[in-house]
């Protein structure tokens, strides 16, 4: 309420351009998921692509994770970033103007992508499929965001730059620099191009690429908003200062050369792949610091989570964020990824991270932000945020759980083999093992989709004007 009161007084921020994106990162959320469930039910019943090329997998999937990642993900992190710099600078973005284009920029992006990619055009690059005429327009407004962000920052009344913007600011930078030096091409028509680089170089950027739009997008700049909203909710300052500082430059530091893990076993020089094992297994501490951190906020706090689902979201993708940090060093040992490479269990790992961590981080956030952008008291209905925790918890657990039973099978069925040194299982064999797995995973899938639909009603409801307030009495007993 505090903090809906000073929002209030102070009009002099840019309220706009956040609430702009705070919707959009629902609506593309419900999109993003929608596409996901329908391609996991693709897998289970086939006949569900109709013989159309357009909802065939191999072009919803990509649709589907640029989706999730840079549309339900970018809205969250352009959004939070708007909101976190003025009110940690104390001043207005530094221009209302590129704050605009940003987002009209962004959602062009967005719909460009929602085009091109069910129509096939793509440059077969994961996480970077989308071809050059998009790619140049997500430079230009890439680096809009940055002038509005570090201008702001330049600009600001505080002496120091508040931690969340260091994991903003680094998040932005690294992206900018992975984006154009992954995205470099030959183009050969206005939906086709090649890329600069070839064989293993190609490979070797690629993943350099790929596992830093997870470092970064969705570790660095989620961890910003991790380090302004938890200490917000849960009305504690940050556990330790230092501690964030540490894990922050260590985070940078050694995430950027985890990628070769995604290349075990491949043509990539031994000594690249080991370098990127070694990295990866470093990166446990800086991550579980940021973790640790996180947790320690609550000190104090805990019986908030009794009463306050916001809350609840925010340390339960913590708690995700800890154990998918766990498995993704433990997945880049040689031997271990021997074994998981290839398989559902990496997906099942992806998801853990997307769903537990950047998804119910986003929707903590964003139940957080809603009220204050709106001038209302608070949500209109907590029941309704109660229910929508558990639905993404059981759904991300249905997920997760069935991929990686299905992929440590999947796993162990490809390398077993017979005394003659023939394959004990045909592919085919390992694919009818796991279809109980597909179908969990739909129906996981479908129960966090149905949870944000419940979001969107709540948020709709809270947005409109002279609605009453469904009561909640243990809520407000704790507010008081």
């Amino acid at each position: 309420m505090s903090e809906l009161n000073s929002a209030l007084e102070h009009p002099v921020y840019n309220y706009k351009v956040v609430r702009q994106f705070a919707i959009m990162t629902v609506v593309w959320g419900i999109v993003g998921m929608l596409v996901g469930v329908l391609i996991a039910a693709q897998l289970a019943w086939p006949a569900l692509n109709f013989d159309l090329p357009w909802l065939h997998f191999g072009r919803l999937r990509p649709l589907h994770t640029n989706a999730v990642i840079f549309a339900f993900g970018g809205c969250a992190l352009f959004c939070t970033s708007y909101y976190i710099v003025q009110r940690t600078c104390q001043v207005r973005l530094i221009s209302d103007k590129l704050a605009a284009v940003t987002f009209w920029g962004w959602q062009l992006v967005i719909l460009c992508a929602a085009i091109s990619l069910p129509m096939g055009w793509t440059s077969g690059k994961e996480y970077a499929e989308l071809e050059w005429p998009i790619d140049l327009l997500i430079t230009v407004v890439w680096v809009l965001y940055a002038i509005v962000f570090f201008g702001t920052i330049v600009k600001r009344k505080t002496s120091h730059i508040y931690v969340a913007n260091w994991f903003l600011g680094s998040f932005i930078i690294a992206v900018a620099v992975l984006h154009i030096m992954n995205s470099m091409a030959i183009p050969v028509a206005a939906t086709k191009s090649y890329s600069v680089y070839a064989g293993t170089v190609d490979a070797m950027v690629q993943w350099w690429y790929g596992h830093n739009a997870v470092g970064f997008f969705l570790t660095a700049g989620f961890l910003g908003m991790m380090y302004y909203f938890v200490p917000k909710q849960a009305e504690r300052p940050v556990y330790s200062y230092r501690l964030s500082i540490v894990h922050f430059w260590a985070l940078v530091a050694v995430y950027i050369w985890a990628g070769p893990h995604h290349l075990h076993y491949t043509a990539l020089p031994d000594w690249a792949q080991s370098l990127g094992m070694v990295m990866s297994l470093i990166l446990l501490a800086p991550s579980w610091g940021g973790m640790i951190n996180g947790m320690m906020t609550l000190s104090g706090a805990w019986h908030k989570l009794r009463t306050d689902p916001i809350l609840r979201f925010l340390v339960v993708s913590l708690s995700f964020y800890g154990m998918s940090t766990f498995e993704g060093p433990m997945m880049s040992i040689k031997t271990v990824n021997a074994l998981s490479h290839y398989t559902d269990w990496t997906i099942g790992h992806v998801h853990s991270g997307a769903l537990g961590w950047v998804a119910m981080l986003s929707i903590g956030c964003i139940y957080h932000l809603i009220p204050i952008l709106f001038g209302r008291e608070r949500m209109y209905s907590v029941e309704l945020i109660n229910v929508h925790f558990w639905m993404s918890t059981i759904g991300t657990v249905l997920y997760i759980a069935s991929m990686w039973v299905s992929g440590i099978m999947q796993g162990l069925m490809w390398r077993a083999y017979n005394q003659d040194g023939t394959l004990t299982y045909s592919f085919v064999e390992s694919v009818v093992v796991s279809y109980p797995g597909y179908v969990v995973r739909v129906i996981g899938g479908a129960i966090f989709f149905t949870g944000m639909l419940i979001m969107a009603y709540n948020v709709f409801m809270t947005t409109r004007k002279n609605v009453e307030l469904q009561p909640d009495p243990a809520m407000a007993a704790s507010a008081a």
